[in-house]
Parts: C-alpha cells; structure tokens; sequence
C-alpha cells in the first residue's frame, strides 16, 4: 500500500491545530530531545498552553532539520515494549537549522528577546572541557576559535555566552540555560563553563558579560532519563505499517520516561509536570541514582556485552554472568556512595532497570552505549571507586568496567574485541589506541591511560591499587575473556545470595 509523507493535514495524528509561538532554544536535535523534553513542553502546552515553542539547533548535521521541515516540523515517537507500541506526534517545534551551516544564527536566536529558555542536550562530550579539571579546555581548537571569533561560534558554551552579549546590549531580558545532560550538578557545571568563557573575553567583554551571566541569568541542574536507540529502516517501516504514512525521521523509546528539574528559571517555564516532570530539591540525589546506578551499570553491561559478542543490551544482560555482575556493581560498589532520594525505594528502581534492559523490542545496541566511554566513566567511576578505597575495599567491578572499556577501545597487540567494539565512538580511540600499542601488560596500559593521562581523574590517577587491578583484569580479558574476568570480581555465586538493598547510603 503506498502512504504519504508525514504532514500536519493528515487528519487525527495532531492534538492542537497549530504549534506555539517560540519562547525556547534547544541545542542537540537529537533523537533524545525529541523523545524526551519536546514531548514533556508538548503535554504542558496542549494542557496549559504559552509561547514555548522550541527552535531546535542540530550541531552538524542536516538529516533532522530537513526532514522536519519538509514535514511540517513533526516526526513521530514510537514507544517500543514487548506487549506493543504507541506512536504520537508532538507539535512543538517551530523551526530547525543546523549550527554548523548558520553560526551566527544560534547566537542571533538565544539572543532573541522571546528566548526564555535555552536547553542542552549535546552529551559530556559537548560541552569542551577537560574532564580531569572540569574546567574549559583551553587547547580545544574549537574554544580557541569561539573566542577569537564573535560571530561564529562553533561549541555550545561559546553559543550560548554570544547569545548572552547579545541579550546584555540590546534589550537585557532575563533567560535561564537548562542543561539535560549527564553530567554532575550539570547546572552548576555550565555556569562554571559559561562563567570560564566569557572571563577569558578581553577585559571590556568580559565585565560586560559576566555582570549580566550573574544578574540575569539562571542554570537550573536537571535529570533526565528515558532509552532513546537509533532511527533505523525497521522503525520506518513500522511508522508507514501502523499510521499509514511515511516519517523519515521517527523517534523510537522505551516507554519509561523521567525528569527531575530544579526549580530555578528566572524567566518562567512550562508547566512541564503536565507531562509528569518532577521538581524537587532533591536534583543531586536523582543525578547520584541515574549516572551511577543506572549509567554506570549500563557502561559494565554495554563492555562486557561487546566483549561476548552481544550486540543488544537485552541480549548482554540475559548472560547470567553479565547479569550477576550488573546487580554486583550496582548493589555493593555504586549504591554505597549514593544519597537516596526521600521517595525512591531503590529495591524496586533497581528491578526496573533490569526490566527496562531486558526490553528486547527496543534492541538497545551495545555499541552505541558503548560510545564516549573516555567522557562518560570519568563522571561514573572515580568519586565512586575513591570512597569505596577510603573505606578499605577494591572496587571489583569498577576497575573491572574501565578494564572492560579499555579491552573495547584500546585493546593490546594481538587481542580482537569484537564487531561490538570496534563500532564504538569515542573522542579519545586513537590516543588510547596509540598507548595500548605501545604498553607490553594491562599494567603498563592501564598505567599509562589511568595514571599518565588521568583518564578517570586526577585524584584516581594516584591511586596504585586501582590501577594494578584494572590492569589484571585488562589481561585476564586478554588471555581468558571477560567471563573469566567477573569470576575473578568476586561476584556473588547466585542472585539469591546477593543482600537486600538498604536505603540509607552516605554522601560522596
């Protein structure tokens, strides 16, 4: 049966006949953003209404841009279960362009009076700086840039502070910057990094900027959490077989969707708990929960996976081995130095991960959560792996996930990782992969990556234990694979064995 391009004159598929006035820019168009907070600002506008269209800004490519305006700035999302899927189409965006093609056109549009709020999600990798420091990296060539060059910012902090000057010289309206990555006290982080950039403007520019960053603006911290996979020809095929249309850039979720925000936008915002947002205080302790338990666990479970051959998640954690490992590190090792939230019951969000990682209608690629590990672990491991080392232990299974990564992307002379692995991206591959040519060991490697090149941070970086343990599980995973590597971690012989969870655990 032949169907027609996704259009807003197809009857039944809209809830509102018209999207709303722009009042917010987003950077990322990703499949993320339009799964997540798009569909959050979508249930609060068909509730509540107000001008808070999103202007999305995809960072290189033009694939969503176009294929958004050439159908009317929607898309659909699939949400993907074994018991079935639902597609809705959101009416939320009223424009989209590519930062790399328009530089100027960023600034121009966070700089708008309209522009309340200005929202992230350009993952750790980003946001260009040095995860050792967590201050700005100042060898990046694409910070180098921004600062030299006003009218063509190239990274989301130099976006963002342009559009600032640009707000400061014209009309002086208030704007809050939203980030909603995985990243610790992500709003505070931002400020630290929007704060950097403009100090490192010439002296003028600088006060300028700086005076209104500190008056006029605010950078609420967020959680986000929802399993977004890649578009692929299946979920297109699905979209034209169930709606009768043809959508060249549908969104495919598991229907599990959460947000924590903090409550801190000085410019207003949308009534996004229509769609079930969560403001708390509590913005730290969900952070804690998702980037270890939940992220942290994932990364184990994506390496070992890969390493086996897996090429799903679902498929990695049907290994019981893998299995046993996932609750180990989660249980005994990230939940310790977690400070629970006052109405979470970690029992049951711990057996909602795992359902959530066995939905094997979602087919959640090890690769792809794989990716950025070089970003990622540093905001997992280390905080982490040092509390569990000042309190006496070894944190098994967090040297046995760096371990696990390095055997991915940095693997010795000799030794194949795998299809899985090799598909991984990763900023940091070919340094990495220059070091582990060079190293004879896993201890000279994991040497080199952790205490050399400080991989996991600065502190880590001196801590000997850790590091000779990530290296003999780096050649454990060499000589004998990585099921031998989670017998050598001491998992426990059968989840039955395992204790149950406590809900009072200590702050890092």
């Amino acid at each position: 049966m032949a169907t027609s391009p996704l259009t807003a004159a197809i009857p039944g598929i809209l809830r509102r006949p018209a999207a709303p006035a722009p009042g917010i820019v987003h950077l990322g168009l990703g499949n993320f953003h339009r799964a997540h907070q798009a569909v959050y600002t979508d249930a609060a506008i068909t509730t509540h209404g107000g001008d808070w269209g999103i202007i999305g800004v995809a960072s290189r490519s033009t694939t969503i841009p176009d294929a958004m305006h050439a159908q009317d700035m929607l898309y659909t999302v699939v949400e993907i279960s074994p018991k079935g899927s639902g597609f809705t189409v959101p009416r939320v965006h009223t424009d989209a362009f590519t930062a790399a093609a328009d530089p100027d056109r960023v600034a121009k549009a966070i700089g708008d009076a309209g522009t309340r709020i200005v929202s992230l999600t350009v993952t750790e990798n980003g946001y260009n700086y040095t995860p050792a420091t967590g201050s700005l990296n100042l060898q990046d060539p694409a910070i180098r840039h921004d600062l030299a060059h006003a009218g063509s910012p190239q990274t989301p902090i130099g976006q963002i502070v342009r559009g600032l000057q640009h707000r400061s010289r014209s009309h002086g309206e208030p704007v809050a910057i939203l980030s909603c990555d995985n990243l610790a006290g992500n709003g505070h982080h931002t400020q630290r990094l929007v704060r950097e950039f403009a100090s490192l403007l010439p002296a003028a520019e600088a006060a300028e900027a700086l005076a209104f960053i500190d008056a006029r603006t605010s950078f609420p911290s967020s959680m986000v959490d929802r399993i977004v996979p890649a578009t692929t020809d299946h979920y297109r095929r699905m979209v034209a077989s169930h709606r009768g249309y043809d959508d060249r850039i549908p969104v495919p979720a598991e229907p599990f969707s959460m947000w924590i925000i903090e409550d801190n936008f000085i410019s207003g915002r949308p009534t996004w708990e229509d769609g079930g947002a969560v403001f708390s205080d509590e913005v730290a302790g969900y952070e804690q929960l998702k980037v270890r338990l939940l992220n942290g666990t994932h990364s184990l479970i994506a390496y070992l996976g890969a390493l086996t051959g897996a090429v799903t998640i679902p498929e990695s954690v049907s290994h019981p081995s893998i299995e046993l490992a996932a609750r180990s590190v989660l249980r005994h090792e990230y939940l310790p130095t977690v400070s629970v939230p006052r109405d979470v019951d970690v029992d049951a969000y711990e057996e909602e991960l795992f359902t959530r990682w066995r939905n094997t209608a979602l087919g959640h690629r090890t690769s792809q959560v794989g990716s950025d590990g070089s970003v990622k672990l540093r905001q997992r491991i280390p905080l982490p792996a040092l509390q569990l080392l000042d309190d006496g232990g070894m944190p098994q299974l967090l040297a046995l996930t760096t371990a696990a990564y390095l055997a991915c992307i940095a693997p010795l002379r000799g030794f194949d990782p795998g299809p899985q692995a090799h598909a991984m991206d990763d900023p940091a591959r070919a340094l990495l992969a220059g070091l582990a040519a060079g190293s004879r060991s896993g201890h000279d490697l994991a040497r080199k990556v952790i205490g050399d090149h400080h991989l996991l941070g600065e502190e880590l970086a001196e801590r000997d234990a850790f590091i000779c343990r990530t290296g003999e599980f780096i050649d454990i995973i060499h000589t004998a694979g990585p099921l031998a590597a989670i017998t050598e971690a001491g998992t426990p012989v059968s989840l039955a064995s395992a204790p149950a969870l406590q809900t009072t655990r200590s702050t890092p």
